[in-house]
């Protein structure tokens, strides 16, 4: 799990994450440090296994659990210089760059980091990508249900966010183009 970073995080999602912590120090008496000195006490080293030992062993629920996780454990991916392993696909980074490149022109864009995904939000999430097999990309966007495109399909089963209400797959960066620009603009001013 990636560290949170304030400056990828909407004012909702800031809010959030301090009432999350808030709510743990208030309910258990422990602060957020004491209970990550807890956390490197744990004998497991696989991240779903410490979710798990932080619930049998203390009882924290999966947001608590994982808030402390993050603070106690170095876990950004990231190989030194900057570089996330989730776009290290040539073509899909290609793609990810045209996409980053489209929002870079929109007012007040955050680019976020997950573990499977990038998300782009404003004031909430208005889309989000993620790399396919083969090189190709996953965008999902914010889009009214009335506001339909031949390029695009409902989302399936995503994990990123239920506000994504359409997705379409892009296989090279030539396909961010002047339509795909516009349907991000749409779902940028919807956020």
């Amino acid at each position: 799990m990636p560290k949170w970073d304030a400056d990828t995080l909407t004012e909702q999602q800031r809010k959030w994450f301090a009432s999350l912590r808030e709510g743990l120090e208030r309910d258990t008496g422990r602060t957020l440090d004491a209970w990550a000195e807890i956390a490197r006490a744990c004998p497991e080293t696989a991240h779903r296994a410490r979710l798990k030992w932080m619930k049998d062993t203390h009882g924290l629920a999966q947001n608590r659990a994982s808030l402390v996780l993050s603070t106690a454990f170095d876990t950004d991916d990231t190989d030194g210089e900057g570089d996330d392993p989730l776009w290290a696909d040539p073509h899909a980074r290609a793609v990810f760059d045209a996409i980053a490149a489209t929002v870079a022109g929109l007012e007040g864009v955050l680019v976020g980091r997950r573990k499977g995904y990038t998300p782009f939000s404003r004031r909430v999430q208005f889309a989000a990508v993620r790399p396919l097999k083969g090189g190709r990309v996953r965008l999902g966007l914010a889009l009214p249900p009335e506001d339909t495109h031949p390029r695009v399909s409902p989302p399936g089963r995503e994990s990123w966010s239920e506000r994504l209400t359409a997705v379409m797959e892009l296989a090279a960066a030539e396909d961010v183009d002047a339509e795909v620009a516009e349907l991000m603009r749409r779902a940028w001013e919807r956020s």
